[in-house]
C-alpha cells in the first residue's frame, strides 16, 4: 500500500511543526517573556530560594565556628590534652643511612664514609658549647629537672639542661673530626624518642644503652666504648614538657664506638634501652626500646 504525494507532504509538515513546537517549549522554559520566568521561576522566587540557601550556609558556618571555638578553649597550647602513653619509647641512630638501616663504607675510599662524618657534623651543631651555654642551663645531674605549673599559672617557657657535644668525648668530632671512620673504629650516636612527661627511671637509676651483635654475629662485634660513660641518659634531661613549652630542649645522646669490629663482613647490631621502669620491647614492635642496623667496614677495594 503506497501513500499519495499529498499525504507524504502532510507528514513532513507535521513533523516540522512538532519539532518547532518542541524547540519553542525549550526556549519558553529558559525564558518565558509572558510570565517573565527564568528556568521556570520568577525573579522573586529565585531571590527567596537564594536567600534561603545563603542563610542556611551562614548558619552552618557559624555553628562550625562556634564548635571549634568551644573545643579550642579546652586545649592547652603547650601540652596536648590527650596523648598515647608509650611504655617503651623508640630509638634512632645517627648518621642516618636509609630505610634499610645500613652503614657500609670502605676505609680506602674517603668518599664512601665522608658523607657519614658530614651528617654527624650537621647533627651535632646544635650541641656546640657556645650554643648550649647561650640557650640552656647547667643543671644538677642525677635528678629530674621538674618544672611543674602552679595551679592555673603556667611555668612557661620552661628551661632546659645543657648537653654539650664534648660529653661524647672520642665521638664528639672535636678531637677526631672523622669520628673514627677513617680508622675502622666508627662512632654511632643514639637518641631516644621524646615522650612528654616520661620519667625514665626510678630510685635515682638513669636509663642506659647497651649494644650487641645479633646471635649469628656474636663473635664479630668486638670491644665497644660508650660516651657518656656507661651509655647513660642522665635524669636531669627529664621530664620533657613539649616543643612549645620547652623550646630550647636538647635531647641527651649516647655514642657507641666500635673499636675492633670484624671487617669485610656484615655485622648485624642491636642497641636497646635499659631502665628499671621501662619494659623491654616486644617482638611485635621492632622499634620499641631498641634500634637495629647493619655495619660493614670494607678494607678491600
Amino acid at each position: 500500500m503506497s501513500c499519495s504525494v499529498d499525504e507524504h507532504t502532510g507528514l513532513l509538515l507535521y513533523s516540522k511543526m512538532a519539532k518547532d513546537a518542541e524547540k519553542g517549549e525549550w526556549k519558553e522554559y529558559i525564558w518565558n517573556p509572558r510570565t517573565r520566568e527564568f528556568l521556570g521561576r520568577t525573579a522573586s522566587s529565585w531571590g527567596l530560594i537564594l536567600l534561603f540557601y545563603l542563610v542556611f550556609y551562614i548558619f552552618l558556618a557559624g555553628l562550625f565556628a562556634l564548635t571549634m571555638y568551644v573545643m579550642l578553649q579546652t586545649l592547652d597550647d603547650h601540652k596536648p590534652t590527650w596523648q598515647d602513653r608509650l611504655t617503651t619509647p623508640g630509638m634512632v641512630i645517627q648518621p642516618e643511612s636509609d630505610e634499610t638501616f645500613e652503614i657500609i663504607y670502605n676505609i680506602q675510599k674517603t668518599e664512601s664514609w665522608d658523607m657519614y662524618t658530614q651528617a654527624l657534623d650537621k647533627f651535632l651543631e646544635p650541641y656546640n658549647s657556645t650554643v648550649q651555654e647561650q640557650k640552656n642551663d647547667e643543671c644538677k645531674p642525677d635528678e629530674y629537672f621538674l618544672q611543674e605549673d602552679s595551679a592555673d599559672v603556667k611555668n612557661n617557657p620552661k628551661r632546659s639542661c645543657q648537653f654539650k657535644r664534648d660529653f661524647l668525648q672520642d665521638c664528639s668530632g672535636l678531637s677526631d673530626r672523622y669520628y673514627g671512620y677513617q680508622d675502622g673504629k666508627p662512632c654511632i650516636i643514639i637518641k631516644m624518642n621524646r615522650v612528654i612527661g616520661m620519667l625514665p627511671g626510678k630510685d635515682g637509676q638513669a636509663p642506659f644503652i647497651t649494644c650487641g651483635a645479633k646471635r649469628e654475629d656474636t663473635d664479630k662485634i668486638g670491644e665497644l666504648m660508650y660516651f657518656p660513660p656507661n651509655g647513660t641518659f642522665n635524669l636531669m634531661y627529664y621530664p620533657y614538657y613539649g616543643k612549645k613549652a620547652q623550646v630550647n630542649y636538647s635531647q641527651p645522646l649516647v655514642a657507641v664506638k666500635f673499636l675492633n669490629i670484624t671487617v669485610n663482613e656484615d655485622v648485624n647490631i642491636e642497641c636497646k634501652i635499659n631502665a628499671n621502669n621501662i619494659p623491654s620491647g616486644s617482638e611485635r614492635d621492632k622499634f620499641a626500646g631498641r634500634v637495629s642496623f647493619k655495619l660493614r667496614i670494607n678494607t678491600i677495594n
